[in-house]
């Protein structure tokens, strides 16, 4: 049986968001449901434009005086304004964590840290692991499970088939159902307004999300991100990240079915790619597509 793996997640970042405030605070601004934040530990989420596109994508974890927001370190700052932003007058206490401070990632079993703040199974998919916060040299210092890195975890996450923002899609460019985040745990749809929330009702109600992140795989090591996944020579979708011969692509689902209805190859770039659903998601390839 192998032996549990463990990284510093050195490209995400820590917000903290406390206050009297702070619960209504995010349940009025963010995708996720807070009340069920606060009871399972942890939920995904994001803060959408009015136009109901994905601005930031985060984790949320509940805590002791309120939530940490575990983001891209890349867009970190940016995200601490934006919260600065729709403070307005409430009780918001917003911070962004000493460096000291980090998220650690631990799959593929299970470990035991005595000095962490918090940890939770990953919200999204289980099979990703746990992710502890705490210091980060304590936290690394007490362990005995394998060193990995950061390439490794992201591996590990590609091969399960969840997409992150930055690493699979950029920011203020795809809808949640797009980034698969209404399945990944990430989306209310009954607690309520938030910021965007209108579009992505709309969205969930008509069933009209056409394009969805699914697995990509090949036996040629695949392209860099954004190769366009093409079939017939027609583009129907984007190649997000990889990792050699698997990765992650947004494509168009009644466009890829009929490539599968009608056996015509895939490609990204000069790879030939089959495509699979994640066998955690609940949506399925349309059963008769009326593409043209």
């Amino acid at each position: 049986m192998p032996s549990a793996k463990i990284t510093h997640l050195t490209d995400r970042a820590l917000i903290r968001v406390a206050g009297d405030d702070a619960h209504h605070f995010l349940q009025n601004l963010v995708t996720a449901d807070i009340e069920k934040t606060d009871e399972n530990g942890a939920c995904a989420g994001a803060l959408l434009t009015p136009q109901g596109k994905i601005l930031f994508d985060f984790l949320i974890y509940k805590t002791a005086d309120g939530y940490l927001l575990d983001a891209p370190l890349e867009t970190a700052p940016d995200l601490l304004k934006r919260l600065t932003f729709y403070r307005l007058r409430a009780k918001v206490d917003l911070e962004y964590m000493d460096e000291d401070l980090g998220v650690i990632a631990v799959w593929n079993g299970t470990a035991v840290f005595e000095t962490a703040l918090l940890a939770v199974t990953d919200p999204r998919v289980p099979a990703l692991g746990e992710r502890v916060v705490g210091k980060v040299g304590s936290l690394l210092a007490e362990n005995t499970a394998e060193a990995a890195s950061l390439e490794d975890y992201d591996f590990h996450r590609i091969a399960l088939g969840v997409p992150e923002g930055l690493k699979d899609f950029d920011y203020s460019d795809i809808f949640p159902h797009d980034a698969d985040l209404d399945q990944l745990g990430g989306v209310s749809f009954s607690k309520g307004c938030y910021v965007g929330q209108e579009v992505v009702s709309r969205v969930h109600h008509r069933g009209t999300s056409r394009k969805r992140f699914v697995l990509v795989e090949s036996s040629d090591k695949l392209p860099e991100k954004g190769t366009p996944v093409t079939s017939g020579g027609k583009s129907i979708g984007e190649l997000g990240s990889s990792t050699g011969q698997i990765g992650l692509a947004l494509v168009r689902l009644d466009k890829a079915a009929q490539a599968k209805d009608n056996g015509t190859p895939l490609q990204c770039g000069v790879a030939k790619v089959q495509v699979r659903i994640p066998d955690w998601a609940s949506f399925s390839w349309p059963e008769q597509s009326t593409a043209n």
